[in-house]
């Protein structure tokens, strides 16, 4: 067969019929859920781990002196921010470490060769990450509540902002897998932008306390709006109105992935 005879593969973008194919959608989806759970040690049991961890740490060696913060004990402030901290890594490793995984061992062609529009796999990655988000908010927000013997005092917010996180980052881990070329690439990412934003947004303290110019420069970090809108939906307070939070999170959200949706069409960086 000349090459002037080979037919074209369909173009990412193009919906078959007018229509979704949610048979691929169903299997990427799965895929990606059962990638994590395949290691459920790791992906769901070692954050709890993690988290109880820096409880220990900052409630229980730092915390005892502190007193209130925001008119909350120390504890109860910490808990909501380890939570988001937590579902803000793991929601950013589940997309990232999936595609660039499949582009170090070659087999991305896979992923990229059946009839999935652009916006099909992006539904299908994020679906991995808002799953095994909502898995680790639920384990460690029912660790936290056993701890601190208070409840969520607005849980559909605290379930908005996760979900948010969930996009947000997902959105973004794979944009990271897109441009990683090799996992130390991604490891970098993960260690100079996702690690220190999730550290510095206000998980372990207030950003009031922080002096000029600081604490108007966390009001430009779109991380510090979703752990502070988490706080406000697990305990009613917050350093910024949640309107302001959900609004620019979602705004974030829609850049992200807009962005994401455009790399998967144009096969950016992915295509052999």
């Amino acid at each position: 067969m000349t090459p002037q005879m080979i037919p074209d593969r369909p173009a990412m973008g193009v919906r078959r019929f007018g229509r979704v194919n949610w048979l691929g959608l169903r299997t990427l989806a799965t895929r990606e859920v059962m990638r994590f759970m395949a290691v459920w040690q790791q992906t769901i049991f070692a954050p709890l781990m993690t988290a109880g961890l820096f409880v220990l740490v900052f409630a229980l060696a730092l915390g005892q002196g502190r007193g209130e913060v925001m008119g909350l004990p120390y504890l109860v402030f910490l808990g909501p921010g380890i939570l988001m901290m937590t579902v803000i890594q793991n929601s950013f490793a589940n997309t990232s470490s999936s595609i660039t995984a499949a582009k170090v061992q070659g087999n991305i062609v896979d992923t990229l060769m059946p009839p999935l529009s652009a916006g099909e796999l992006l539904a299908g990655y994020l679906t991995g990450s808002v799953v095994r988000a909502g898995l680790v908010a639920t384990v460690i927000g029912t660790g936290m509540v056993i701890v601190t013997g208070r409840g969520i005092a607005h849980p559909l917010w605290a379930l908005v902002f996760v979900l948010l996180a969930a996009l947000l980052l997902g959105g973004l881990g794979i944009l990271a897998g897109i441009m990683a070329q090799k996992f130390d690439q991604m490891a970098a990412i993960t260690n100079f932008v996702i690690t220190p934003l999730s550290f510095l947004s206000g998980t372990f303290y207030s950003v009031q306390a922080l002096p000029q110019p600081f604490n108007t420069l966390s009001h430009w970090n779109p991380i510090f709006y979703l752990i502070d809108g988490a706080r406000f939906g697990v305990t009613g307070v917050s350093d910024a109105p949640v309107v302001r939070g959900l609004l620019v999170c979602a705004a974030v959200v829609a850049v992200v992935l807009f962005v994401a949706w455009r790399w998967l069409k144009t096969g950016y960086r992915m295509k052999p």
